[in-house]
């Protein structure tokens, strides 16, 4: 992968998700945590946060909720001037789509990943229902 993926959250979040994710894909070196803890301040985040981005040239950046600090932290950033690109939200799918994206080298969905993923699982079985019906 020539991008990289920085996950940010509230608590251990990120990390989890990225072995979770690990889990289907396998091993992934080009993507990145920065957890806020419940005794660091957004300073102490920031700071986590551009130690980790200091060495990354072509990055995207995942949070977990928007307008939770470690996404308001990186929305600083980006009105202070900084080029990165960030979504809230994030999600496995999302994780899921971006390192696909890079393995084959297509445009990524990020945000339709994430939507298109969220479904009501008994609204969805009792529509198979209904067209195994017809």
């Amino acid at each position: 992968m020539s991008k990289a993926l920085v996950l940010i959250s509230h608590g251990l979040f990120c990390e989890e998700l990225k072995k979770s994710t690990e889990m289907i894909m396998g091993q992934q070196a080009n993507i990145y945590t920065v957890s806020l803890l419940p005794s660091e301040s957004a300073e102490d985040f920031r700071q986590k946060f551009e130690a980790t981005i200091a060495d990354l040239t072509d990055f995207v950046v995942l949070a977990d909720l928007m307008g939770g600090t470690p996404c308001n932290v990186v929305s600083r950033m980006i009105l202070e001037g900084q080029a990165i690109d960030l979504y809230a939200g994030m999600n496995m799918p999302m994780v899921i789509d971006f390192i696909n994206s890079e393995l084959i080298g297509s445009e990524m969905a990020l945000v339709e990943a994430a939507t298109s993923n969220t479904v009501h699982v008994n609204e969805r079985i009792n529509n198979d229902d209904d067209d195994e019906d017809e």
